[in-house]
């Protein structure tokens, strides 16, 4: 017999006691958020402990709150055509954490999500814990509890700039060498700082500040569309008319 969908966020609540901030089940996905200053003490005992027994560490990544809840397009009050969703570019890129424009969401900028999976159990859990620091993020390494999370964390290293303690090797693993900066902070232009070119007198490549100007992205964005089902409608006619014929 299933066990109650409740009794395993219990026996969480109930085993680490005040260490648990919030128990969220969302979209069929369990998460536990914890201090990250707990986070050595509650993944050795989701590893060890038989009645958790996560023996996989699945994914390891970095999360930065920065322009949570903002956006630089609208989506409701124009047209669906053309560009003119675009608005008035004030995202991230264009103000620091300090100054963001409102308080909303966290009230820590970065985080790490770790999932897990239990194969003994079959279940998987969701794991949050949030830097202290927002200006040097710095929270404790998951690689002498489970080994796979070594590269995992060198990548949030290297794309949040979250400096995970304890890890024996933290170093880039994407980028560059001698790149500046996170590329996934929020803060980061996405038009780069540098741009690269060969100059010919010089016969090598150099870098020189970025000559183009920020803009406002506009993304795609897929809507019920009354025309669309219209159209199916149409096509569907059209189909039955020909095979009455």
């Amino acid at each position: 017999m299933a066990e109650p969908a409740s009794s395993f966020p219990d026996r969480l609540r109930a085993f680490f006691g005040e260490r648990v901030r919030a128990l969220v089940e969302q979209h069929d996905e369990l998460t536990l958020e914890i201090a990250a200053g707990d986070w050595p003490a509650v993944a050795r005992a989701l590893r060890d402990e038989p009645d958790f027994g996560f023996e996989q560490l699945m994914d390891l990544c970095g999360v930065d709150y920065l322009s949570w809840g903002m956006a630089e397009w609208d989506t409701t009050d124009v047209s669906s055509e053309g560009f003119s969703r675009g608005v008035e570019g004030s995202g991230p890129g264009r103000f620091r954490w300090e100054e963001r424009p409102q308080a909303q969401g966290p009230e820590r900028r970065f985080a790490v999500v770790v999932h897990l999976l239990s194969i003994s159990n079959n279940r998987r859990l969701r794991v949050r814990f949030f830097a202290t620091d927002d200006a040097l993020p710095v929270v404790p390494s998951a690689v002498d509890v489970w080994p796979g999370a070594n590269w995992f964390e060198r990548e949030a290293f290297d794309l949040f700039g979250i400096i995970f303690e304890g890890h024996p090797d933290l170093r880039r693993i994407l980028t560059d060498y001698g790149f500046v900066g996170h590329p996934f902070r929020k803060d980061f232009p996405l038009i780069g700082n540098v741009e690269v070119r060969y100059d010919a007198e010089k016969k090598r490549v150099v870098y020189e500040p970025v000559s183009i100007d920020p803009r406002v992205l506009v993304p795609r964005v897929v809507r019920a569309d009354a025309r669309w089902e219209q159209s199916q409608l149409e096509t569907k006619g059209r189909a039955s008319r020909s095979g009455n014929a």
